[in-house]
Formats: structure tokens, sequence, C-alpha cells
């Protein structure tokens, strides 16, 4: 003023639910104190907010009124408030017709959105923000069951479809829902306390009221609710006044968990709560010991940013726009069609848009119109107060220190360890397991089938001297560990399907309709998961191996082959050992046959020789000795070749002989369908189903009720009026073998089915929980010990799939290492032999004058020829025969053939008439002889 600035005010209207109250006259303070610090640091503002208050007491038509004077009347710019999300709802619509900003900093429930008014601004958290911080609660402790109990309102309602959400994506179920009136006498919320008694669960989330919520923890401990075993946990409308709440409601809430708005501990906040409190204390001297919430927090900053909305959208520099009647023309004695619409309403709703700064309780800004603050705080009431115990954010889950709360690079947690020390209820520091098993609990009706199949999996007994049923087997066993090993506690009872007299009451797909009719809510029962079955109910994950296979009897077909001989290998390996034999008896007798007076003589006998050795090496009776090197090399080689192989005939062949006796009588399905035997089936099965699309003949398709009568079918076999075939499912068709293995065999699987599962009700909430516990089941070792109790006797008889089917003959494809070493060997030794029989007689090769067939002529007749000078000859006697080298008629001068060092038998000489001359000469060893002596 001393500097002749012009001030235009401004109307804004507040309107704020009992302000005679405690909470009502400390959220008015603050509001007024944010106007206070706002005009101070900002000296040079040209504007003045002119507060119109108005006080519906908590009445939604007065709230409306309210808004409706102020904005038809008072023509205000904007309107802090209304109170509540009840309220709220139909001011906004008046805002939003207007164009009028409402700013409320207390409707929190999600269903006062933006997207209905562009013109509401939400200066609160909403409700709907929190709900993944109590999931990640339940989560952390494994709770995996909640209730809610809200106040049946708006603000109870809102929260609702997004708490159930976030629940349900940590595999946590809302089994009921407890909805308390506005209004409730004390004896409807003993009523509604006394109802979730009765329940199992014992886990609850309170959203209501801070003064229904006061009143619901008062009950809840009068009738011993707060006790050890329960768990309750607050959302931040209760837990946010917890600072303000009287004492007496502090001390019926403790143990009780809750979620509340982190707020920085920032100087800017201390100095404001000493400033605030001394201000409050001079202005009410009557009320000590006050504390500020985070509403009031919300309520100065709220009314701070409408305060710089105002001075930034251009308001103060000139006159303030007025409002414009667009309905005018229109006669009507309603006044809602008669208030005009502010000018100025469009540049206040960009400018509280684009408003930004560090409030009281953090960082202030709209996206959306709704405040962003995701940290949330989790607390435990104890003593006097709340502790707080951790902290939750969007990005990293729960955590024990706020300062990690910035820190985007860790990953996303749920694990109670990144909580402080909890005292619950009763004051107890063990973790309540979430349920308990109350007195009345209605109970499951678990159905379970009467003489259906093998008694070792349902057997059901009465007694005929308590008149009480008893009920046994595998299944059973099974059903009862499963729902040991549930995160909560399940009652039921085991009912038969059975008409009066005991019989049984029908097949399994009439004890399945029966879950679907609702006579029974489960069946524990050896019940095949079938497609046609799961339209009506829901199967959970099988607990057993699933196929449909069949039994035959088993033939001796030992004595029907009388080539079996020939089975131990195939004809690859047969023809290829063959040729083996043969190329190393030629082998043997190229290296011996001029050394060796074994393998001379003539030409029949030494071929005869040399595959009598060969083949003779099979049976190791070969007497003839090897003189060279070479020849012993092959040999030891081939002899450790032959070992391998009559080894492995052997052990083929008699295994042949002995072990594979019995052969099933039919293989295939098929064979049975062609030759039109008759098939059996468990009466009841849906097996019957399966053989008559493969095409059976209903006369042809035999029913049995018991092991012994399918052993008495089988042995009869279709001919004699019995079947030649079982066909049923594989845990049932394996115990009857563990009886009759000796007699029948398992073919098969021939169909594939899912295996045996408990049946539940079409959309039941148990199916996940019981899966997963089946699951538990058989990853540990429980369910062996259950196998082993009602099957323990298959260890006697061993169960294979086919124990005879297929035996295979040994191939060339196992031997082909060995045989690939046998022949290197024995062709490195021939090449040796050959190339070492070239080298000592190439004289003769490289003699000219001659033709290349005659110089080849006469290497193969000396090579024929024995080797005197070997060692096996040379000292036999002091004296021996030796063959002249031949001679030409027709050349004066000795013949260059004569030059060899052979001295074998004779060998022809090949003249140019081709008359071959051969002379023998007796001579002294010690003697040279030459071609002239010759």
């Amino acid at each position: 003023m001393g500097q002749n600035r012009t001030v235009i005010p401004v109307n804004v209207g507040v309107v704020l639910d009992d302000l005679d109250s405690l909470t009502g006259k400390v959220w008015l303070s603050c509001l007024k104190m944010a106007l206070s610090d706002f005009y101070a640091s900002h000296g040079s503002s040209t504007t003045r907010l002119a507060l119109s208050i108005r006080d519906p007491r908590e009445d939604v038509v007065d709230a409306a009124a309210a808004a409706l004077d102020l904005i038809k009347n008072v023509q205000v710019q904007a309107i802090i408030g209304p109170t509540s999300s009840m309220q709220a709802n139909f001011v906004i619509d008046l805002g939003d017709k207007a164009k009028v900003p409402i700013i409320s900093f207390s409707a929190t429930s999600p269903s006062l959105t933006s997207i209905r008014s562009s013109y509401f601004f939400r200066a609160a958290q909403n409700d709907s923000s929190q709900v993944k911080a109590i999931s990640a609660i339940v989560q952390a402790f494994g709770w995996r069951r909640a209730v809610p109990i809200y106040v049946d309102n708006e603000f109870g309602e809102g929260v609702l479809p997004s708490l159930v959400d976030a629940l349900h994506d940590v595999q946590a179920r809302v089994p009921y829902r407890c909805a308390i009136p506005p209004m409730a006498t004390d004896d409807q919320l003993t009523a509604a306390l006394y109802k979730l008694m009765t329940m199992q669960t014992r886990v609850f989330i309170v959203h209501m009221s801070q003064s229904l919520g006061a009143r619901l923890f008062a009950k809840a401990q009068e009738i011993g609710m707060m006790k050890e075993g329960y768990v309750w946990i607050m959302t931040n409308g209760l837990t946010n006044l917890v600072s303000s709440t009287d004492a007496s409601v502090i001390k019926s809430m403790q143990g009780v968990l809750g979620v509340r708005t982190s707020v920085p501990k920032t100087e800017e906040l201390i100095d404001f709560r000493v400033r605030w409190k001394t201000q409050f204390q001079q202005q009410n001297p009557t009320i000590i010991d006050v504390e500020l919430d985070v509403f009031a927090l919300w309520a100065y900053d709220a009314a701070f940013a409408l305060a710089m909305a105002l001075e930034n959208d251009g308001t103060g520099t000139g006159r303030i726009s007025s409002f414009q009647n667009t309905n005018a023309s229109i006669n009507s004695s309603t006044d809602l069609l008669t208030f005009g619409v502010s000018e100025n309403g469009p540049k206040l709703f960009q400018s509280l848009s684009n408003t930004k700064f560090k409030g009281l309780a953090g960082d202030f800004s709209f996206v959306n119109g709704q405040l962003q603050s995701p940290v949330f705080e989790i607390v435990n009431v104890n003593g006097n107060g709340a502790r707080e115990i951790g902290f939750w954010t969007p990005e990293s889950g729960l955590l024990k220190n706020s300062m990690n709360s910035t820190n985007t690079n860790r990953t996303y947690s749920t694990s109670q360890s990144n909580m402080g020390p909890i005292i619950w209820p009763g004051d107890s520091t063990s973790v309540p397991k979430g349920w308990e098993i109350p007195t009345n609990e209605k109970k499951l009706r678990v159905g379970v089938p009467v003489k259906i199949g093998s008694p070792e999996f349902v057997k059901v007994v009465r007694d005929p001297s308590t008149n009480k049923t008893l009920v046994s087997g595998y299944c059973i066993d099974i059903f009862n560990a499963v729902m040991e090993k549930l995160p909560y506690a399940v009652t039921y009872d085991f009912i038969p399907f059975a008409k009066p007299d005991g019989t049984s009451a029908g097949t399994y797909n009439q004890l399945v309709d029966q879950v679907y009719l609702g006579n029974f809510d489960a069946l524990a029962a050896a019940t095949t998961i079938r497609e046609n079955r799961s339209l009506y109910v829901d199967f959970t994950l099988p607990y057993t191996e699933s196929g449909v296979v069949m039994v035959v009897p088993t033939k001796d077909s030992k004595s029907q082959n009388a080539w079996v001989f020939l089975k131990p290998l195939t004809w690859d390996l047969w023809l290829t050992s063959s040729c083996f034999f043969i190329f190393i008896g030629f082998v043997i007798w190229v290296l011996e046959h001029r050394i060796n007076e074994d393998f001379r003589g003539p030409l029949s006998n030494q071929v005869g020789t040399g595959l009598w050795f060969s083949f003779s090496t099979m049976v190791f009776a070969h007497r003839e000795a090897v003189v060279s090197n070479l020849a012993r090399f092959v040999v030891i080689v081939w002899v450790f070749v032959v070992l391998i192989l009559t080894q492995s005939y052997t052990a083929s062949l008699t295994s042949l002989l002995t072990i594979q006796e019995l052969q099933p009588t039919f293989t295939d399905l098929n064979q049975l369908l062609k030759n039109k035997e008759s098939v059996g089936y468990p009466k009841g099965s849906f097996v019957y189903q399966l053989l008559l699309k493969q095409g059976f003949d209903d006369l042809k398709i035999k029913a049995y009720q018991s092991p012994e009568e399918c052993d008495d079918l089988l042995t009869k076999g279709s001919a004699k009026g019995g079947i030649a075939a079982a066909v049923d499912e594989t845990p049932n068709l394996r115990l009857f073998i563990a009886k009759y293995c000796s007699k029948y065999t398992i073919i098969g699987p021939i169909f594939k089915t899912n295996g045996f599962a408990f049946v539940l009700p079409k959309g039941s909430a148990l199916v996940p929980d019981v899966s997963r516990a089946i699951l538990n089941l058989t990853d540990g070792d429980e369910m062996k010990e259950i196998e082993n109790k009602w099957f323990g006797k298959q260890a006697t008889c061993e169960y294979t799939k086919s124990p005879f089917s297929d035996s295979k003959s040994l191939g060339l494809n196992s031997f082909w290492g060995l045989l690939l070493i046998a022949r290197v060997a024995s062709s490195s030794a021939l090449m040796i032999s050959v190339a070492t029989f070239l080298f000592m007689h190439r004289h003769i090769l490289m003699t000219r004058g001659t033709s290349v067939w005659k110089r080849i002529g006469v290497m193969l007749s000396i090579f024929l020829q024995r080797d005197l000078s070997s060692h096996t000859f040379r000292n036999k006697n002091s004296g021996h025969v030796v063959e002249a080298s031949p001679v030409s008629s027709s050349i004066g001068q000795p013949s260059p053939f004569s030059l060899s060092n052979h001295t074998g038998p004779a060998s022809p000489f090949f003249s140019e008439q081709g008359t071959p001359v051969s002379v023998a000469v007796y001579q002294n060893p010690e003697i040279p002889t030459t071609p002239d002596q010759g």
C-alpha cells in the first residue's frame, strides 16, 4: 500500500465440516496460516484471497448447497474442500459446470478422479495408491486370505476394486467383505465382528472414518478380537489421524499395523510446527497437546498452491473477471440452471496444473489433477502412538530405511526382513498365521466313490458297531496331505457316493456331476482329467502319472523259432564278419606260405588251410603255427576281435533263450480290432467311450469290477467268453500287474490322458492353492511314503512298460571300430610283406629286353615257391635242393634272370619259344653256386 500498489481481492470458498471440532479448527488454522506465509514471502503480490467459509456439518446436501451459494452468490474463483468424498461427488459436478476449480485435501476416494471433471484437483493421496503397499505386507507374511472391513459409502467402496486386485496379484483371496453402515450402532458393530469371528480368516483390513474406526476397535477389544492370532491393518485414512486420536482409542488399537503417507522431516516443517503450535495455542488456550496430521499439511499446501496459482495466472494485472450467465434467458425456478460460468476458470485451471513447489508434506505438483507422493510409511501401534517399522515405494517395495526410497536400482522386495520388529495384538512377537479353525465353520462336503475301481485308491467301509463310515486309500491320504499344506485351515467331511443300501450310486461321470449340481464341494477319488468334464467343474493339477495302457497275456515263444541262433547278430554283421574271416585267412596265407610248411602243398590244400586257420580262431582251435612276425601281429589283433564278437554273441543268445522267453500276445490295439477280439475295461470308466471311438463293437467290450474278475476274464480269453486285453489307466493297471506280473504285461500307453486330479466347483478359489499344495507334496518325500504305503508290494514285481518288446540284435554299428582296427592291422601287414618282396626282387622288375608280362610271371612264380633263405629252412639239412634259374636257349650269354638270389623250388624259364626249362642241382651250402655251374 505504501508503494501505491493495487491489491485485488479474490473470493475463494472454503467448505469444511465441524469447524467447532478439533480437526476442523486445526485444518482451518493451517489454511489461514498458509495464506499469511505466502503473502509474507511474496511482498509484491497483487492478489489477496478472501475466504468465504461454510460448514455443512457432515451433510452431503448442505455441502452441495454451500458450494452452490458460493458459486452463484459469492462468485468465488475456487473452492477449497469439501471434507468427505461423498460431499465432493456432487460439488465436483457443480465446479465443472461453473468452471470453478475444486481443491480438496481430504477427499481421497478413487472414484473422485479428474477424468470425470477437469476442474477437480486432489491435494491428497488417492486411496488406490496405497493398495500395493498393503498387499506387499500381506505377501511378506505369507497370508493367503484377508477380509476388508469398510464403511458402506462412496469413501469405503471406492478403494475396494483396486484393493481386491492388489491382493489377487499376490495370490491372496478376499473370501468375505464386511460393510459397516456409516451411522452403525454399537449393536451393529458387535454383530458384524461376531460374524467375522465365526470365519477362519484372521487378517482384517480396515478402511473407514476416524470416528467409526475408533468405535470399531473398541468393540473388537471388548469381544476379544485384539488378542494373539489376529492381524489388523489400517489404511492411511485412519493411520494418518493416529496422532490426533484419543489415548483411550490408542489403547484399543495395540498391535495394529497401518499405512500412512510418508512426510519428509525438513527444517521448514519443524519450524512450521513450532510457529503453528504457538499460534494455535494462543487462539485456543483450552486445547493442549495438539499434533498436526498429514491432512493439515495438505490443507496448508493446497491454500499455498491456490494463492500462487492466482498470482501467476494474470489475475493481479487487472480486474477479476465476472461470471457469465449462460442460461439467463431460461425462466426456471431451479438455481442449478441459473448460476453463471467463471470466465477466469480456464486460466486458473491451467495455472494450478503448472504449479510446482516444495510443500510441507513434500514435493507439490498435480499430474492429471492428482497429487503425486508415492512413498508410504508402515507403522505399528504400540504404547501411546504409532511406531515406524518400514517404508514402501512402487519401485523398491518394502524398505527398512527411508533413505533408500530414492534408490531406483533396487529390486522390488516383499521380504518381512525389510521391516523392523513388530508387536502384534496380544503383545505377541510371533507372526500370526492369519487363520484359525472356528467352531462353527462350514465344512466341505468331499465326495468319495464306493466300490468303483481298486480299493487301494479309495476304500469305503461302514463300521456296523458304530454305524460310522471309514474312508481310506491312496487318494484319501493324498487329499489329507494336500489339505494340511494349505496356508489356511479347511475343514471337511468325506461323504460316500452311495445308495441307501451302501452300493455305488453311479459312475465317475455321475460322481463328477454331483459337484456341478452342488451336492458335493469336492471329490477325493481317482478322477481323470477329461475335456468334457472340465466344462462343468475345475480340476487341480494331477497327482499321478497319465496315460491309458492295456494289459495282455504273455506267451512262450522260445520253442517256436528254429532260427533263433541267427538273431543275436544282424545280417549286415553276419556278412561283414564272414568277409573278414576270408580276408584274414588270405592275409595269413600270403604272409606264411613261402616260409611255413603248414601252408604249403597243392593249391586246394593251401586254400583250405588258410580258411581253416581263420575260422578256427572263432573257437580258438587253430593248430597251425605262424612263424613270421607280421602274421603273429595280425593273429593277435584278429583273435582279440574274435573274442569280443564271440562273447557278445554268446551273451545275446543267452538273453534270447532265457530272459526273453515270453512275448505279449498282442502289441497293438489295432491287432485286437482287426482280429475281432474282446477287450475289457473297469466298470464306470471313461475308457468305454474311448474304445467305442476306436471302432470296437459294443458286444466286444466287457466291463469288470475287480482285479480278480479281470484276471479271470484274461485267463479265459476271447474264445471262451473272456477278453484278450484289459484297457485302463496306468495307475490302475500298475496295481494289477503288481499282483499278476508272471502272467501279463503292460503295452502302451495307447491313449494320452492327464492323470488323476481332485475335482472342485467351477471357479473355486481353492483350485490354485490346492494345485500348489500338490506340487509341494510331489516334490518332497511324503508322496513316496504314501505310495510305498499303498503300493509297496510292487517292489517284489518290477514294473516296466513292456519288458518283452523289441529286443535289439547286435549290429555293425556296435563293432565297426573293432573291425576297422583288424582291417588296418591286416592290410598294413599285407602291404609291408608285398613291399618287402618287391624290394628284394627289384632287379627282376628292372631287367630290360624282356616283356613286362614275362617279368610279372617270373615274380609270381618266385612268390609261389618256398623262400629257402628263410630261417625256417636254413638249418633243416646240411644240403637242400636248389632250383637253378632258367637260361635262354637262344642267348649265349647268361640270362639276367639267372642273376637272382632266389634258390627256391623249380622256376620255369620262358624261352623265346615259350618252353620252360628247369635244372635241379645239388650243392654244398658252403660252395656258392653260379649260373655257369648250373
